[in-house]
Parts: C-alpha cells; sequence; structure tokens
C-alpha cells in the first residue's frame, strides 16, 4: 500500500522551487503557469500559500477550486471567500488581489477556456457533481 500524499510537504517544495527559479516550478506543474495565492485561515487565522495552475487572461488572474474533482471545496477557497483581500506571487512579482467568485455565464465562459489551456479542468468537472468555483484575482490598483 502506497503512503498517502502529504500536500503541506508538497507545497513547500513546489513553493521553494517557484521563488528559487523566478516562478516556475517542475513536477506536475512543468511547463504550466504557476501563481501562489496567499490566503488566511477562515476559522485559524494562520497565513498559507496554495500553489495554482491560474488562467492568465492579460493582467487577469483566474483560479479554480477544483482539488482535483473532489466533492469538496479546497480549503484556499473557503479562505478567499472570507478574507479576500490578499497577495498573489507571479514569476518575479507580488501584487496584492481581492479574490471574486464567478457565476453565471461569466464563471462557464472562463472555465471553458482553462479546459481548452489545461484539459484536465474538465476532468475535474467530470468527477463531481459540485460546480468548481472559478475565482478572479483582481489586482488592487494603489
Amino acid at each position: 500500500m502506497s503512503e498517502p500524499i502529504d500536500f503541506d510537504e508538497m507545497n513547500r517544495q513546489v513553493i521553494a522551487e517557484f521563488r528559487e527559479s523566478g516562478g516556475k516550478a517542475g513536477g506536475m506543474f512543468e511547463g504550466k503557469p504557476l501563481v501562489l495565492v496567499h490566503h488566511v485561515g477562515a476559522k485559524s487565522g494562520k497565513e498559507r500559500i496554495a500553489p495554482l495552475v491560474p488562467l492568465l487572461e492579460g493582467d487577469r488572474v483566474f483560479v479554480f477550486a477544483s482539488k482535483g474533482g473532489a466533492d469538496t471545496n479546497p480549503d484556499w477557497y473557503h479562505n478567499l471567500v472570507a478574507n479576500p483581500d490578499t497577495v498573489v506571487e507571479q514569476g518575479t512579482e507580488t501584487f496584492r488581489v481581492t479574490a471574486r467568485v464567478l457565476s453565471g455565464d461569466e464563471r462557464e465562459d472562463v472555465y471553458a477556456k482553462q479546459t481548452e489551456a489545461e484539459p484536465q479542468f474538465g476532468e475535474y468537472q467530470r468527477k463531481t457533481s459540485r460546480v468548481i468555483p472559478v475565482i478572479e484575482l483582481q489586482r488592487v490598483v494603489d
């Protein structure tokens, strides 16, 4: 029987590699865009960081609460809903954002674009009965 995956340790390694390489990582993230989304625990108040494969459209950054097609949303999603003002690392840049959950046609259009760019997101949606949330990380202009 295989060992369970230690996601905290995996994330630590991905985050370190991302920062050391100016915004890139290998393994399952090889050749894919990647952002580090900071989020504050809705219950714990503890700051965490989630490495995510976004859809980048000009200055717009979209992330997807797919959790690999699990039947529950990832913790980071609940944290962004509770604490939408946060920080994103993209490449060598760090900037403030406000998280906004998309709905209706806007959500459908963005998810379709992500599925075209990253086909595994179509598989994630097929694996679950929930509608996978799409979140725009809107840059805060100082």
